[in-house]
């Protein structure tokens, strides 16, 4: 520790969905979800392909709510926004679907990811950004990505606090980005959803539009140690002997 991700590139879309509804799916976790506006939270959703890293080459698909830190109180749409703007927002981890064994093994055993295997076909390099999934030999989503307006590159990283939730437990892992040949702009994605029961969990969500789209063209990435803030395990970092 802590692993690291020299080289990935990947694509997403923000997608504005019922609060009730985002909370209702991550109550057992313990957190609570952002509101952008009232009665409307942000799902994000991400193909990320790893080209370079620790774990080896795999593609990733995630569905990430954005939420309140664990011990953060009650707060109001003002306080979610601030949050938000101040770089404070955490992301909880929902699903993580990848196509390869190790990653799989060592997502869950070190850091509580909830990671599952899936097949992906998917492009990060044409003018419109495209990967669909699919598990259990069922379509799970679609996702096309248009391109945005490109983001002048900077030299600072981008630390945040990454929740995951996986036999009843809750953890935090901090998780620093780097991110170069960022385009992104309003909307510009569309997401069709398939047979499968992830695609009904999204589609119960009640998806609307997508508040923002953006693809990233070289990503690097650090993920720390794992923390339990909730649960039946006692309280500390995860490590490698949880692989088994």
């Amino acid at each position: 520790m802590p692993v690291q991700i020299r080289t990935a590139t990947a694509f997403a879309a923000m997608v504005s969905v019922s609060a009730a509804a985002a909370q209702r799916t991550i109550d057992h976790t313990g957190l609570s979800v952002i509101r952008w506006r009232p009665g409307r939270a942000v799902c994000v959703l991400v193909f990320v392909d790893y080209v370079d890293g620790d774990l080896g080459p795999y593609n990733e698909f995630g569905v990430c709510f954005l939420v309140r830190p664990h011990d953060a109180g009650r707060g109001g749409i003002v306080g979610d926004l601030r949050s938000v703007m101040r770089n404070e927002a955490c992301a909880l981890i929902h699903r993580l679907p990848v196509d390869g064994d190790f990653t799989l093994a060592a997502g869950r055993g070190i850091w509580g990811f909830p990671k599952t295997l899936a097949a992906f076909e998917v492009d990060h390099r044409g003018p419109v950004r495209t990967g669909t999934l699919r598990a259990d030999s069922s379509t799970v989503l679609s996702l096309r990505v248009r391109q945005g307006v490109a983001v002048p590159d900077t030299d600072s990283s981008t630390t945040l606090t990454a929740y995951a939730h996986l036999d009843g437990i809750t953890r935090a892992t901090p998780w620093t980005m780097r991110a170069a040949g960022v385009r992104t702009r309003p909307g510009g994605a569309r997401l069709e959803l398939g047979d499968h029961p992830m695609a009904d969990e999204l589609r119960a969500l009640r998806p609307g539009r997508t508040l923002l789209a953006s693809s990233i063209g070289a990503l690097s990435m650090t993920f720390g140690d794992a923390v339990v803030v909730s649960g039946s395990a006692a309280s500390g970092p995860v490590t490698a002997s949880g692989l088994g």
